[in-house]
């Protein structure tokens, strides 16, 4: 897919487009602030967490997520210098269409130097009034989208007369081009499977983020997620019978999806699968889950099954195709923008 620049693609106005992800920590120094802000803006919309209980949590969860990297020979997440390719990415095709009206930054919810309160002076200082808030996060729930608006709205606070137009791309789970990119990628990485494994032997376990069941009446994109599953399905069952969601849910107290992604490959080792391979399709830019996560889902697996065949693919990440899509999907509201 290619954003070819013509003539009536000149935008009125200039316009900055906010990429928005999560970030992750690459010092384990900052762990507990960065858990500090994922209990005050994640967890609370589900658990109720006292004040005075969150200090004490987030050393906890950063004693946890430490040993766990030390573990995995002192993993250093690779979300930020990914996900900064991706926004370079998709700046890059915006300005083959507009020109350097437009210009990307990154907002990340978690990461001192990318708080949205941090980058919004930023855009204000080089003269935009015009703003695309563009989570690039698959579903949109209150732990998404809704979380970089949060995020966004309050640094705004009171002064937002400056910004004369915001648009919003709330999700793009329903893309069919994401769908058809995403069956390409299974097909593409299980191929070397095929030598040893009839089609219907290889289990593929499509992974989505996992999701509470109840988030204070908040939407938690269970919607959204089993959709994205199905479309996928749809385009991958008849050659690959053998699929199913794996949810990736967090340990924390609560209903979650299930069945999880370990539950998910047990079940198809028992309808004769002989080789898993797990393929996240919730995100576009791997992280400690991912990657961790799976990697130890895995190891539980190995213990279990040791002769089946176990296999991870990557997220799509900076691929050049995701890209070029990401930033066509949020042309017309660059366009919107510009106009108002």
């Amino acid at each position: 897919m290619t954003m070819t620049r013509t003539p009536h693609d000149e935008l009125d106005a200039r316009v900055a487009v906010l990429v928005c992800g999560y970030g992750e920590v690459e010092d384990n120094d900052e762990l507990p602030a960065y858990n500090r802000r994922s209990i005050d803006l994640l967890v609370s919309k589900s658990l109720k967490v006292p004040a005075r209980a969150v200090p004490f949590l987030s050393r906890r969860l950063a004693g946890r997520a430490r040993a766990e990297y030390e573990r995995a020979n002192h993993f250093v997440s690779p979300h930020n210098e990914i996900f900064q390719r991706q926004r370079a990415g998709i700046g890059e095709a915006l300005q083959e269409r507009y020109g350097d009206r437009v210009e990307t930054f990154t907002a990340f919810n978690f990461c001192d130097g990318h708080l949205p309160e941090e980058v919004l002076p930023v855009i204000r200082e080089a003269g935009y009034d015009r703003l695309v808030i563009y989570p690039l996060l698959v579903v949109d729930s209150v732990y998404t989208g809704g979380l970089s608006l949060e995020q966004v709205n309050k640094a705004i606070g009171s002064d937002g007369g400056w910004l004369r137009a915001v648009r919003y791309l709330p999700s793009f789970y329903d893309r069919p081009e994401y769908h058809e990119r995403l069956a390409r990628h299974v097909r593409e990485g299980v191929q070397p499977l095929r030598e040893r494994y009839a089609s219907s032997q290889i289990g593929v376990v499509l992974l989505n983020h996992g999701c509470p069941y109840r988030a204070n009446g908040f939407e938690t994109g269970i919607r959204e997620s089993r959709a994205l599953y199905h479309y996928v399905r749809e385009l991958l069952v008849h050659e690959f019978p053998s699929i199913s969601v794996g949810w990736m849910n967090h340990p924390t107290p609560g209903r979650w999806t299930q069945p999880d992604m370990l539950q998910a490959a047990r079940n198809l080792i028992t309808t004769g699968a002989r080789a898993i391979t797990f393929v996240p399709i919730g995100f576009v830019t791997d992280n400690h889950e991912t990657i961790l996560a799976v990697g130890y889902t895995m190891e539980q697996l190995r213990a279990e099954h040791p002769v089946v065949e176990l296999s991870r693919l990557p997220s799509l990440n900076d691929d050049v195709e995701l890209l070029r899509m990401a930033a066509s999907w949020i042309g017309p509201l660059v366009e919107s923008a510009a106009a108002a």
